[in-house]
């Protein structure tokens, strides 16, 4: 009976040859999916970030490794561009560009700031936007409040802006500054001991996270210009309303996850892999794992790359990396305070120095900024420290006796208050000192292996931001070269910074002129540049 049965076609012959098309087209986009590139960036910071959304959308196969920071105790899951509270300024073209395209709102209005030394304050910086435009530098020493500091000692800085001049983020000029500290620089250039003592050394305590005699002067002259003197409103700053991870990395990476990007935590980079015909890498080993990869972008942080180098028998003989171990890193300790009662913190920033042996601090008030603490009927406080080898040490009682003591000082209102909460966070070498000399020691965007780029904030570019922009715009340029070197994709688009204003331009022709001028007269090579 069974034999008498008669199967029937599910499908017409139309059916039939539409099912096998689609069936060639799977087998067509499986194979396509499997011979997509594949790219390994290292680090989760706005480097590795910035390369590895532009790539995901170019259709590569991407994964980030992320190895966590090592704090000295243990291994957190998290990058250094999450410690503490940092300011996001004006001229982050690129950055505030993402967020816009992300579809995201993590920052506050744009905010005022103040500057504190162990006498109390000392300067308030208005919104610069706000008010009327002046040729740069003088709308930012017409608008700048100084509570204390005479106009004559003001006046002192226009000298300064020869050298600003003078240096245009060229090779010739980060070597002709580099080699001397920012304190000396200041001093050939007439500024009164006043405006170095309360404006200018307390700027690079924040800003360079190191007083201005272990600062390099071609790296305080860039950082100045960007932040400061390029434009009136460059000063202006918003603060992120919660931590940088939960309110823009995490949606970020959400949405590179929806583009494919793969994300790997715990994964420490212990060595690569070559093939010795090309000098390409091939592999990227993580412990007793390894990773295939057609492209390397290494976006970490200076002591986070120094420990792969140490690791690695195949970097350790390059010497592009090894000059990596001649640089230096800075400590930070975070403190996060709960006191008892409200206190009146007139601004959201506060940037300070000059408070018995600690270096540079910042204190921001997080009821104004962290969204989390805006309904508090008490004052929760950010004190965020820097070159705080002296803090690490100490318990986290004696820690926050200091801190309370310091913001005293600033605010008398802190005297009656206490502390009902405390959260302490200890970051030893987790920010880049640019110390003098350290240039000649950077890393360039790529390296002697073909299919190696580096990313980050201590990395050489000719695009002229700094501090978080700066690590994004070398994860885009990363992401370019690769793109360049597997002959795939399109490029990145990087907005550049805002040109200089017509005097500056003008200005700095006229310098180069003399510069070429001078180079040609007999002589000109025997002194010292």
């Amino acid at each position: 009976m069974l034999a008498c049965w008669r199967v029937t076609p599910a499908f017409s012959r139309g059916q039939q040859r539409r099912f096998a098309c689609r069936a060639e087209d799977t087998q067509t986009l499986l194979s396509s999916l499997q011979n997509r590139k594949k790219i390994l960036v290292v680090g989760s910071g706005w480097a590795g970030l910035g390369a590895a959304n532009h790539l995901c959308k170019q259709g590569f196969d991407v994964t980030v490794l992320e190895g966590g920071y090592n704090n000295g105790l243990n291994r957190i899951p998290c990058s250094p561009d999450d410690f503490g509270v940092r300011g996001f300024w004006y001229p982050y073209r690129n950055i505030f560009n993402i967020v816009e395209e992300l579809d995201i709102k993590p920052f506050t209005n744009w905010t005022k700031s103040a500057q504190y030394s162990g006498g109390g304050l000392e300067v308030q910086f208005p919104i610069f936007q706000d008010l009327p435009q002046w040729p740069t530098p003088f709308g930012t020493l017409l608008y700048t409040e100084f509570v204390r500091l005479p106009l004559v000692d003001q006046l002192s800085s226009l000298p300064l802006m020869t050298a600003v001049v003078d240096f245009d983020n060229t090779d010739a000029a980060w070597r002709k500054y580099d080699t001397i500290t920012a304190r000396e620089l200041f001093r050939q250039f007439g500024c009164s001991e006043r405006l170095y003592q309360e404006v200018f050394n307390p700027l690079l305590q924040v800003g360079l996270f190191a007083p201005a005699e272990q600062c390099s002067a071609a790296v305080t002259l860039g950082m100045l210009y960007y932040f400061v003197l390029a434009h009136q409103k460059d000063f202006d700053l918003v603060l992120c309303r919660g931590k940088v991870k939960e309110k823009i990395f995490e949606p970020w990476m959400d949405y590179m996850r929806n583009q494919g990007c793969k994300f790997l935590e715990g994964r420490r980079v212990t060595d690569i892999f070559l093939n010795e015909e090309t000098g390409c890498i091939t592999q990227v080993i993580c412990g007793k794992e390894s990773f295939k990869a057609d492209a390397v972008i290494f976006a970490t942080g200076i002591s986070a790359l120094q420990e792969i180098v140490l690791n690695s028998a195949a970097l350790c003989m390059r010497e592009e990396f090894l000059k990596v171990l001649n640089l230096s890193t800075v400590d930070l300790v975070t403190v996060k305070l709960h006191l008892d009662r409200k206190v009146d913190i007139p601004n959201a920033s506060n940037a300070c120095s000059g408070f018995g042996n600690s270096k540079g601090w910042t204190f921001f008030d997080l009821n104004s900024i962290h969204d989390e603490h805006k309904e508090d009927p008490v004052t929760v406080v950010q004190a965020d420290f820097f070159q705080a080898n002296e803090l690490l040490p100490l318990k986290d009682e004696d820690v926050t006796a200091k801190v309370m003591s310091y913001l005293s000082r600033c605010i008398k209102e802190f005297e009656n208050a206490a502390v009902v909460e405390k959260e302490i966070g200890r970051f030893p070498k987790s920010l880049t000192h640019f110390f003098p000399g350290s240039y000649k020691y950077f890393m360039r965007g790529s390296t002697s292996f073909p299919n190696l780029f580096m990313a980050g904030d201590w990395i050489i570019t000719r695009h002229g931001s700094w501090s978080q922009e700066k690590s994004f715009v070398t994860g885009l340029e990363a992401a370019n070269r690769v793109v360049d070197y597997l002959g795939e994709g399109s490029f990145a688009r990087i907005i550049p910074v805002e040109e200089d204003e017509a005097h500056i331009q003008a200005l700095r022709n006229l310098n180069r002129n003399l510069n070429e001028i001078r180079s040609q007269l007999p002589w000109s090579s025997y002194f010292i540049q």
